[in-house]
């Protein structure tokens, strides 16, 4: 089985774990992990807006091998997966059991979380390349100045260590940064875990959409491809994934729509709570839910509906990109 995957650290150790659990499941099976160079790997400068999004950046190439019958699967982090889009000839074949969801604070040597949340932020600039995340910074540290941070995880930490700012596409430098918010599972990936300083809860910065689960996508009439994936699937996973992608597609949300969502399971029970917020932090619109784990869409769909119902398309809408 041949795997595309992007170049980046992170992404290479996410698709040694698919390898090493399809040759657990068959032994003797062939697996040949082909390396990508995106458009978002490519470009550690410009906003991934500009390649239409995380989807457009990290996901397009790899896809568009799959469908040319060159690669029989495509590793993505889920997260980077469009939600509000169909994928034609294309189905998730695997959801590898969910890493930590939450995202974390990284800061430049000799700072503490104590002393940015101490003063609210002020006077310190934090790093990040999610509209998410920014615009939860925004809320949380409202005197910090939150600016756009890129690269793979491994260089953004090297750039924070040595003070580099952040070049943007006018020529203009942002920074340097004082911290970084990442994904936590990211910083376990690829063995800076220690470098944290705070985990966020989800009370204070809900996961996106996705974030932790490592997706495996093939071919939907590939059904040789699609056996072998399934017995590296993790059930509780796509359960979560399936609900909390559903409220994407509800929601119509692009790739600059800061939209949150998590699902949990307890028992036979799924919980789901989702988000949208303003860019600047100052609206925020949640909603929760309970349901059955047996039909996660329906619950994602009812939380998408909710939020639609208290204003969140008028969010989503100001922060459309203009054709």
């Amino acid at each position: 089985m041949r795997i595309g995957t992007r170049k980046s650290t992170m992404a290479l150790a996410q698709t040694d774990e698919i390898a090493r659990r399809l040759r657990g499941a068959f032994p003797g099976l062939a697996v040949e992990i082909v390396k990508f160079d995106t458009r978002g790997d490519d470009d550690q400068v410009g906003k991934l807006l500009r390649h239409g999004g995380k989807g457009g950046a990290f996901v397009a190439e790899i896809r568009a091998a799959v469908r040319r019958g060159e690669l029989q699967a495509a590793m993505h982090s889920l997260k980077d997966m469009p939600g509000n889009e169909e994928t034609p000839g294309l189905v998730i074949g695997a959801t590898l059991a969910r890493d930590a969801s939450g995202d974390a604070l990284v800061v430049r040597p000799g700072l503490s979380f104590d002393v940015i949340s101490a003063a609210r932020g002020q006077g310190f600039k934090i790093g990040t390349n999610s509209v998410r995340r920014a615009s939860y910074l925004r809320r949380l540290f409202p005197r910090a100045e939150t600016i756009h941070f890129r690269g793979a995880a491994d260089t953004r930490i090297a750039k924070l260590d040595n003070g580099r700012p952040q070049r943007m596409p006018d020529g203009s430098e942002r920074g340097p940064a004082d911290a970084l918010v990442m994904a936590r599972a990211g910083l376990e990936r690829i063995g800076q875990a220690a470098r944290i300083v705070h985990d966020f809860s989800t009370a204070e910065m809900l996961p996106a959409v996705g974030q932790g689960i490592v997706a495996v996508e093939c071919g939907e009439a590939d059904w040789e491809t699609r056996r072998l994936l399934s017995a590296i699937s993790d059930p509780a996973s796509r359960i979560c994934a399936d609900a909390e992608r559903e409220v994407l597609w509800v929601l119509n949300g692009h790739c600059n729509s800061p939209i949150a969502g998590h699902a949990d399971i307890a028992g036979d029970e799924l919980m789901l709570r989702a988000a949208v917020i303003e860019e600047d932090g100052t609206r925020f619109i949640e909603a929760e839910r309970c349901g059955s784990v047996e039909r996660p869409r329906e619950l994602g769909r009812l939380v998408g509906l909710d939020l639609l119902a208290k204003g969140a398309a008028e969010i989503i809408e100001r922060t459309r990109p203009l054709e």
